[in-house]
């Protein structure tokens, strides 16, 4: 009888036996470092005037919020590629520690320097627990219930973005503003303490090539440009040479950037993805819809207090029309594409209404009613909405399989860049012409504590007469800088006008729903961890019975009980390649008394499926055919399900069989995993 070669799958570790119970503990602990890094993106907002007054220096205010976002971009590149290295859950460990360490400094902060030292510390940590978090769901969580898992963990994302400044403002009444970062301690060490009890180990560590050169280059380019764009025109002179420098420095550090992209073995931003016309106006447009949303969030606040005499905790509650009407409209765009896969409209109307919103802005004072703020506030937001989500669904539809995970990456570096370069410049035009304003205002006011002019509590403590002008002052300032960021929302205007239509995918617009994705929740962008998204969204779009027709299609004419015990085996000898395989290690991975399956797996043996020398099993030669046709037919079903997003030349190519292989060899693990068949065949020996 003819021998069957197996199918050549790469070999992987046995997942630990995780029950129900271990898999939401997982699950919790990795939400709880989602919770930390969504949480310190926005916290920070509501508290920043108070800051201000205390620390001084309120021509750096932007830099607490823009040193955060450019640690937290670089971080992002790198997380993902250093947990393929050294495993996933140390990286989360690693990055928790990190954000520790940021945290309390932050709290101990006594000038602003430290402060902003500290805040780039936090965005090391906080870059790699986003994307270690959703990536560590993706090893722990089965293919078929990923969808949910996932959904559940961009809620949390979500709500957390929306209720952060709200907690920011508690803390900053009614403890102090450090409060805002030393709660991130507690929550942090109970992290710690549950990954390292409950993450099992399961990333094979690979060596990967890492583009260091990239990540420096553009981290001094964006670096360089945020000081000049913030110190130039407060701290020096437009013309100074210290301005001037850093502007070449940043054009050099960026065309050593383009220079060792075009050359790297796996660069962190193809430059090639630049010459989809798709990918370019995506790029540009997330780069302003990050400029407008942190731009806004990080001044709204001080608005909200110096203007209206809003405490921070009214601040942030003020400030949930925005972040509500953001929420709502991405979701309900992203539903809209995924039924009918039109989106050309929604960056056209996101920019109007960008735009719009901004405008309103510049014109609220100190008379604007609470409505009208709240008004402007859903018409902002909802702008943002409109355009951040459909921006990487619309990337994602537009390149091939090998270049999902950097052209999505790419979209969202662009994203938290602009959030960079919006809170530097909306600073710069604050502390400009607040400079020019606040002065004569406090000698009008006749203070004589200046300092009180810097605190909003303060402020408004004064008698009205004194408090008008330099009300006056702010309220003119802030409107300054909103109206000088529509320009910016114009252009998006135009650039989305040229933004083609295409086909959509089915697969990626059932994935990229909900409130992660409304909120560009990070993703792993690791070609496998793109791929089992991809799969998840295939499984979960076919149906609960797409496992029993790929099994109809194998035509092996096996039960789905023959199917679970041939695959215990089959696992154990073709993936895990373990030398011996025997029934008490089986039953005891399972988790039943040894000796229960005797009877089950001899009926395998009678039926020519497995040989049994005592304890130890092996596949027969039928059911080495029978194993065949199973990983074949699911291989071929998934090929034939994400054929649109491959190359025609890779569509049956070797290195699409081993990553397609790599994918069902995991979904065969899942199925074999501890579970109802083996419940049942316990008390059931004739299965």
């Amino acid at each position: 009888m003819s021998q069957t070669v197996a199918p050549t799958v790469p070999s992987a570790t046995l997942p630990s036996n995780l029950g129900r119970a271990r898999m939401n503990l997982v699950f919790v602990t990795v939400m709880l470092g989602m919770l930390l890094s969504a949480l310190d993106q926005t916290i920070v907002t509501t508290a920043l005037p108070t800051i201000v007054g205390d620390l001084g220096g309120a021509g750096h205010m932007s830099w607490v919020v823009t040193a955060y976002l450019l640690a937290e971009t670089i971080s992002t590149i790198l997380a993902g590629k250093f947990g393929d290295m050294f495993g996933r859950k140390i990286l989360f460990q690693i990055s928790v520690a990190v954000f520790i360490i940021g945290s309390a400094f932050c709290g101990l902060a006594q000038d602003m320097e430290m402060l902003i030292a500290s805040r780039a510390v936090q965005g090391l940590g906080g870059g790699g627990l986003a994307v270690t978090a959703t990536a560590l769901i993706g090893e722990v969580i089965p293919l078929r219930e990923r969808g949910r898992y996932q959904g559940a963990l961009g809620a949390v994302f979500g709500v957390t973005t929306v209720i952060g400044p709200l907690l920011g403002g508690l803390f900053t009444d009614h403890l102090s503003w450090r409060w805002a970062f030393y709660v991130n301690i507690p929550i942090a060490l109970v992290v710690i303490a549950m990954a390292a009890t409950t993450i099992p180990r399961l990333t094979e560590r690979t060596k990967v090539p890492v583009d260091y050169l990239g990540v420096l280059f553009i981290g001094l380019g964006a670096t360089g440009l945020t000081l000049a764009t913030t110190w130039g025109g407060s701290m020096y002179a437009w013309s100074s040479p210290t301005i001037l420098g850093l502007f070449a420095g940043s054009a050099v550090a960026i065309g050593a950037f383009v220079f060792v992209e075009s050359r790297a073995v796996a660069p962190i931003l193809p430059l090639h993805l630049f010459r989809s016309r798709v990918f370019t106006i995506s790029s540009v447009l997330s780069f302003v819809v990050g400029f407008a949303m942190m731009g806004s969030i990080t001044y709204l606040p001080a608005f909200l207090q110096f203007v209206d005499g809003a405490s921070a905790t009214e601040s942030g509650l003020r400030m949930l029309p925005l972040v509500l009407g953001l929420l709502a409209t991405a979701i309900a765009s992203g539903n809209y594409v995924s039924r009918t896969g039109r989106y050309r409209m929604f960056p056209i109307a996101g920019s109007i209404a960008t735009g719009l919103g901004l405008y309103l802005f510049s014109t609220m004072d100190a008379d604007t009613a609470f409505w009208l703020e709240a008004l402007f506030m859903v018409v902002l937001g909802a702008g943002i909405g409109l355009m951040m989500q459909i921006l990487t669904l619309i990337v994602q539809n537009t390149v091939s399989f090998e270049y999902l995970g950097a052209a999505t990456s790419g979209v969202s570096f662009f994203r938290t860049l602009g959030g960079s370069f919006g809170a530097s410049i909306f600073g710069t035009l604050y502390a400009n012409h607040l400079a020019d304003r606040l002065p004569a205002a406090i000698v009008a006011a006749g203070l004589t504590d200046p300092q009180a002019a810097g605190d909003p509590q303060a402020l408004h403590a004064l008698p009205a007469a004194q408090q008008a002008p330099i009300i006056a002052a702010y309220a003119e300032t802030f409107q300054y800088v909103f109206l000088g960021a529509v320009p910016f929302a114009v252009l998006a205007l135009v650039i989305a006008l040229m933004m083609p239509q295409v086909a959509m995918r089915e697969v990626t617009a059932e994935l990229d729903r909900g409130p992660g994705a409304g909120f560009a929740m990070p993703h792993p962008p690791g070609e496998t961890d793109q791929l089992e998204d991809l799969v998840a969204g295939v499984l979960k779009r076919s149906g609960p019975d797409v496992g029993a027709r790929v099994l109809s299609a194998a035509g092996t004419g096996l039960s789905e009980a023959q199917v679970w015990g041939l695959g215990q085996v089959l696992v154990r000898g073709w993936v895990l390649e373990q030398p011996t395989i025997s029934q008490s290690g089986i039953e005891d991975w399972v988790g039943v008394p040894a000796g229960v399956l005797t009877s089950f797996f001899d009926g395998l043996v009678a039926d020519g499926l497995l040989s049994r020398r005592g304890d130890v099993l092996a596949l027969a030669p039928a059911g080495e055919r029978a194993g065949a046709a199973i990983m074949l037919a699911w291989r071929d079903y998934l090929r034939d399900q994400l054929r649109e997003w491959l190359p025609a030349d890779r569509v049956e190519s070797a290195e699409t069989d081993a990553t397609m292989l790599r994918v069902v060899a995991r979904l065969i693990r899942e199925s074999t995993a501890p579970g109802r068949h083996s419940t049942e065949l316990a008390g059931r020996p004739d299965a």
